[in-house]
C-alpha cells in the first residue's frame, strides 16, 4: 500500500486543475472560433476575401448568442459595402438598375421617433403617354399626401409605358429606395408603406402582392388590379379607395369584387387580411382628396417579417423568396403556391407546389436549441435539431439586406418520387 503525503495529494490536485484549465481553455477556443474566424474574414478587403462557403467557420454550428453576433457583423458588412452607392443615390435623388433610372423627390414630416422614421413610397399615375405628361403626374404626386410623420417619397417611373410599375426593374429599384432611406434617414424597415394613385394604384396592386414582405401596409387609390389576386396580403394592412362613379376599365366594379374577396379571405383566416375598402359616393376618378384618410389608417400597422403563417403565390414577376420561405429559381413559375405556418417548434405545410421549398428559421420564430417538427399534409416528416450557421445567415443577409429577414437555420423540403422529405441545411 502506498501512502500519499499531503504534498503528493497537492501535486495530484494541481495536475487535475491544470488538465481542467487546459480543457476549459480549449473549449473556449472552440466556442469562440467561428466568430473569431468570421471577424478575421470580414477584416479583409472584399476583393481579397476567400470564398465564404469554403471556410470551415461558415458551416460550424453556432449558439444563439453567436448567431446574433454573426448576424450583426454580416449585416454591418453588407451595409458598409452598400453605403457609398446608396447614399450617393439618395443625395442625387436617382437610383439605377442596369439601364433604368429611378428619379425621386422626397419630403420629411414630423420629428424622428425613437424607433425610427416611417417611409411612404407614393407611385404616380399616367402611363402610355409622352414623358412630359408623366413628369407632370410625378410632380403632382409629390404634393398629394402629407403624413404626420415620416419620409414621403415620390419616385418617377423609369419608363413611360402603360405598365409603369409592373415591369421587372421596379422591384430591385424599390428595394434600393427602401435601403437608401434606411441608411440615410434612419427609417425603420418595419414602418415602410406603399401607396399610389391611378396607374400608381395599378402599381400598388402589383407590388403590394408580390413584394408583400417589405410592407407594413399598402393603400391603393383609383387603380386597376389586372391579373393579380389578394391572397399574398395576409400579413399586411391593405386599404382600397375608389370613386364610386369611376367606371373606366370597370375600376369601381372590380373594387367591390376585391372588397368581397378580402372579406372572404379574412372570414376563413381571422388572423390575417386586415383591410378597409371605401368607395367614395359621388366621386369619379378624382376623389377630391377624400382618400387621404388612407395615410393615418396605414400608420397603425407595423411589418411582421416573421408572421406565423404565409400564403405565397407567384405572380408573373417571379421572386425566389417571401418572408421565411424560398424556392430555387429554376422552379419558379406563375401560379405556384405554398401555404406554411408555425407555432412553437412545429411547422405545418398545408400546400406546396415546389419540388424544393426552403423553410428559413431564426430564434425569434422558435427555440432552435430544441428539436423542430415538420408536418406535411398532417404527417410528420421531420423531427430533429437544426444547426445555426454563419453560411445560412450570410446567404439570407446578402440576398435581402434586411435586419428582419436574417435567418440562421434552414430546412429543405424535397419531393422524391412524389413523397416529401425534409433535410436540415449545414449552411
Amino acid at each position: 500500500m502506498v501512502k500519499r503525503t499531503g504534498v503528493t495529494k497537492l501535486i495530484i490536485v494541481k495536475n487535475y486543475l491544470c488538465v481542467w484549465l487546459v480543457w476549459l481553455a480549449a473549449s473556449a477556443t472552440v466556442v469562440a472560433q467561428p466568430i473569431t474566424s468570421l471577424t478575421k474574414w470580414l477584416a479583409l478587403r472584399p476583393d481579397q476575401r476567400p470564398g465564404f462557403t469554403a471556410e470551415s467557420f461558415s458551416h460550424a454550428g453556432l449558439t444563439r448568442s453567436e448567431a446574433d453576433q454573426a448576424a450583426r457583423l454580416l449585416l454591418t458588412d453588407v451595409r458598409n459595402q452598400q453605403a457609398a452607392i446608396l447614399k450617393k443615390g439618395w443625395e442625387e435623388k436617382a437610383l439605377t438598375d442596369g439601364e433604368h433610372v429611378l428619379k425621386f423627390d422626397y419630403r420629411l414630416f414630423g420629428e424622428k421617433p425613437k424607433d425610427g422614421r416611417s417611409l411612404f413610397i407614393s407611385l404616380h399615375g399616367g402611363g402610355n403617354a409622352p414623358a412630359a405628361v408623366n413628369d407632370q403626374q410625378w410632380k403632382n404626386q409629390i404634393g398629394l399626401y402629407k403624413p404626420s410623420e415620416g419620409v414621403y417619397v415620390a419616385p418617377r417611373a423609369p419608363t413611360n409605358t402603360w405598365n409603369l410599375w409592373h415591369e421587372a426593374h421596379i422591384d430591385p429599384l424599390l428595394d434600393q429606395l427602401i435601403q437608401a432611406a434606411v441608411l440615410t434617414e434612419g427609417v425603420n424597415p418595419d414602418k415602410v408603406y406603399i401607396m399610389g394613385y391611378s396607374a400608381g394604384g395599378d402599381g400598388v396592386y402589383q407590388v403590394a402582392t408580390r413584394m408583400t414582405d417589405r410592407w407594413a401596409a399598402a393603400a391603393m387609390m383609383a387603380g386597376h388590379p389586372n391579373e393579380v389576386t389578394p391572397v399574398n396580403l395576409r400579413n399586411i394592412g391593405f386599404t382600397l379607395h375608389m370613386g364610386a362613379l369611376d367606371k373606366a376599365y370597370d375600376r369601381n366594379r372590380l373594387s367591390e369584387r376585391w372588397s368581397h374577396w378580402l372579406d372572404s379571405l379574412q372570414a376563413a383566416d381571422p388572423g390575417g387580411y386586415k383591410h378597409e375598402v371605401q368607395l367614395h359616393e359621388g366621386r369619379s376618378h378624382w376623389m377630391q382628396r377624400e382618400d387621404t384618410v388612407a395615410v393615418p389608417w396605414m400608420m397603425q400597422f407595423r411589418r411582421n417579417p416573421i408572421p406565423d403563417k404565409i400564403v405565397w403565390k407567384q405572380d408573373d414577376r417571379l421572386l425566389p423568396d417571401f418572408y421565411w420561405l424560398a424556392a430555387p429559381e429554376n422552379q419558379l413559375k406563375a401560379g405556384r403556391e405554398a401555404i406554411v405556418s408555425y407555432k412553437g417548434n412545429t411547422i405545418r405545410i398545408e400546400k406546396n407546389d415546389y419540388d424544393t421549398l426552403s423553410i428559413r428559421l431564426n430564434d425569434k420564430m422558435m427555440n432552435l436549441d430544441k428539436a423542430v417538427d415538420v408536418f406535411y399534409d398532417g404527417k410528420r416528416i421531420f423531427n430533429a435539431n437544426v444547426k445555426r450557421t454563419a453560411g445560412t445567415l450570410r446567404q439570407t443577409i446578402a440576398s435581402r439586406h434586411d435586419p428582419g429577414l436574417m435567418f440562421s437555420a434552414e430546412i429543405a423540403i424535397r419531393k422524391v418520387a412524389g413523397k416529401p422529405t425534409a433535410v436540415a441545411s449545414n449552411g
